[in-house]
């Protein structure tokens, strides 16, 4: 596992952009797994910036969803595929026919999770994979205690988290949904590249479990470290509780500069 330590969420973004657009020269059809949130969107923020300049051309990228509500249309404006289509599809300039994600509105649910794993597989697997934590350390809906090998599958929201989100539903719990479709940690560590962004001091405990922690179960994150080709970005507030921070610091600025991330 890499960590690069950066001044700011804009630097992180930067960072993790470029590396987005490198790989979309060299695979024009890469398919590029994408979260929801606040913490991503300086990466989409910056990866649109090279799209409108020219840097980069996303014409034939291909966009996969991490998680999706259970039972709200996709129509309806806070459905992660709606989220998606404002915040990355559009802006990028990728149909939603370049999209893939699971029906949350399935009636069997459970099927619908197993197609979206074997969808996954069938376009040739996620090449890059873009990850924000929570305070708890999860990734994805994957809560503390999710299986380190799970599938996509479904998973009931927590009372908190249904509070936390009831700002994008008018402050009104009772709309915010009780289950989520969400791919599960197993799923995720196929990614071919797994990259985790995250910033500001309320992330500095699930960094460090996630990176300096025992791989465990409680921190669902922590699976990162079994993946050959993780990325962890974090923010100087973030990186705070890192006991190898310097560390980190000195191996990034002496790596080559046609490595990457």
């Amino acid at each position: 596992m890499e960590v690069v330590i950066v001044p700011d969420a804009a630097a992180g973004g930067e960072l993790i952009a470029e590396a987005m657009a490198q790989l979309l020269r060299r695979k024009p059809d890469a398919l590029l797994g994408v979260a929801t949130g606040s913490t991503p969107l300086p990466v989409y923020q910056a990866l649109t910036a090279k799209v409108r300049s020219g840097a980069v051309d996303t014409a034939k990228a291909r966009i996969a969803q991490l998680d999706e509500y259970v039972g709200l249309p996709a129509e309806h404006p806070e459905s992660y595929r709606s989220v998606l289509r404002r915040e990355v599809l559009e802006p990028l300039g990728i149909g939603m026919d370049a999209f893939m994600g699971p029906d949350g509105t399935a009636a069997d649910v459970q099927a619908a999770c197993e197609a979206y794993d074997r969808a996954l597989a069938g376009a040739g697997g996620v090449d890059l994979q873009l990850l924000g934590i929570g305070t708890d350390g999860h990734i994805g809906f994957n809560e503390p205690c999710s299986s380190l090998a799970s599938r996509t599958r479904i998973k009931t929201l927590t009372e908190q988290t249904r509070v936390d989100n009831a700002r994008f539903f008018d402050g009104d719990i009772e709309q915010v949904p009780h289950h989520v479709i969400t791919q599960g940690i197993g799923t995720i560590l196929e990614a071919r590249h797994l990259v985790l962004l995250a910033t500001g001091e309320g992330k500095a405990d699930a960094v460090a479990a996630t990176v300096e922690g025992p791989v465990a179960a409680v921190c669902p994150a922590s699976a990162l470290q079994l993946h050959p080709h993780a990325t962890v970005v974090v923010d100087e507030a973030a990186a705070s509780k890192l006991k190898l921070a310097d560390y980190f610091r000195h191996t990034y600025a002496h790596k080559p500069d046609w490595q990457g991330i």
